[in-house]
C-alpha cells in the first residue's frame, strides 16, 4: 500500500447513502492473546494489534485504513471482547460483511483473530458509544506457578492470599473518584473515573477480580489490583486503599500487577437510538487527543 493515498477515516468523508458514494462504518469484534504484542495502540517498529488488523484490512479493501477501539490494552493484556469500528469506501464492502472473517482468518497471526463483522448503526462508536468496560484479572497462588495451559494468560503471586481483606479493600474503592493515584498521567487528561464494580472470586488456588468502570486511565486497572493484592498479602492496612484516594498524582506505594493476568472481556453499548447522545455525553468529559482506555 502507498504511504501517499489518504486514510479511508469519517472525519475526512461524508458516509454512505441510499445513493452510493462515502463511507461505511463496520463494527468488529475481536480477540486476541497480547502476550507478543507491544499492546493495541500504532507504534513504530513495533507489533500491535491494531497494527496487525489494520495492514490486514487495507490488503483486502485496497486502501488504508483507520481502527477506533473501545479500550486500548497495554503490551501483554489480552482481549476476549474487545470492539473497534473502522470507516471503508462504500464500494468496496462485500454485500455480507460477515464474509470478511473467513478472509481475515485466512491472513491474520494466530494469536489475534476477528470474530464477526457488520455494518455499524447509525452513530455507533466504538470508544464514544461505551457504557462501560469489563476487565477480568487472573493469578494464582499456586507453589508450582501458573498451569501450563494457563501461563499466558495467568500471573503468578507465590504468597498467601486473604480473600476477605482483598475484597474489603475492593470495596472501598467503588464509585466516582479521582484515581489519580492509580493511572499513568496524561497532560490535561481527566482521572476521575466511576468504578462500578470491583470483586474478587476464589477457586482453589486461583484468584479472579472483577473490575467494570465507565472507562479506565491507562495502567489503573493493573494498579488497582496490584493495590489489593498488597492488602490481600498483608503489606498494607485495608484503610491504605482510603488514603491512595486522595492522592493527586500517580502514587510510586503501588506495584502494577503483571500484564498477563489481564483481560478486556466485554464492553457494554446502550440501545442504537441512544449512541448519538451517549457520544455527546462522553465528548464532553473525555476528548483528548491520546487518551483512552487501558
Amino acid at each position: 500500500m502507498s504511504s501517499q493515498q489518504p486514510l479511508a477515516h469519517a472525519d475526512m468523508n461524508e458516509p454512505a447513502t441510499l445513493q452510493g458514494g462515502g463511507l461505511v462504518r463496520l463494527r468488529l469484534a475481536i480477540a486476541y492473546d497480547g502476550t507478543d504484542f507491544s499492546g493495541w495502540a500504532r507504534q513504530n517498529g513495533q507489533r500491535t494489534v491494531c497494527g496487525e488488523i489494520e495492514e490486514k484490512l487495507g490488503a483486502i479493501f485496497r486502501t488504508p485504513v483507520q481502527l477506533t477501539v473501545a479500550g486500548r490494552t497495554d503490551a501483554g493484556v489480552h482481549a476476549r471482547a474487545q470492539v473497534a469500528h473502522v470507516d471503508v469506501p462504500a464500494d468496496v464492502v462485500p454485500d455480507e460483511p460477515e464474509r470478511l472473517v473467513r478472509r481475515l482468518a485466512r491472513f491474520l497471526p494466530k494469536d489475534v483473530r476477528v470474530k464477526a463483522v457488520t455494518r455499524a448503526p447509525e452513530h455507533f462508536d466504538a470508544r464514544f458509544s461505551a457504557l462501560r468496560r469489563h476487565y477480568e484479572y487472573r493469578l494464582t497462588t499456586a507453589p508450582y506457578g501458573p498451569e501450563p495451559l494457563r501461563a499466558r494468560d495467568t500471573a503468578w503471586v507465590p504468597k498467601q492470599l486473604d480473600l476477605d481483606l482483598m475484597r474489603a479493600a475492593s470495596t472501598r474503592l467503588l464509585g466516582l473518584h479521582d484515581f489519580a493515584a492509580f493511572c499513568k498521567r496524561r497532560e490535561g487528561a481527566t482521572t476521575v473515573r466511576e468504578l462500578q464494580r470491583y470483586d474478587w472470586e476464589q477457586s482453589g488456588d486461583i484468584f479472579t477480580a472483577y473490575v467494570n468502570a465507565d472507562a479506565f486511565c491507562w495502567s489503573m486497572v493493573r494498579s488497582l489490583v496490584g493495590a489489593v493484592l498488597a492488602v490481600g498479602e498483608g503489606r498494607r492496612p485495608v484503610s491504605w486503599v482510603d488514603e491512595l484516594l486522595t492522592e493527586t498524582q500517580r502514587s510510586s506505594s503501588i506495584l502494577v500487577a503483571p500484564a498477563c493476568g489481564l483481560s478486556l472481556v466485554r464492553v457494554d453499548y446502550p440501545e442504537p437510538g441512544e449512541y448519538q447522545a451517549r457520544n455527546a455525553l462522553t465528548r464532553d468529559t473525555r476528548t483528548l487527543p491520546g487518551e483512552g482506555c487501558c
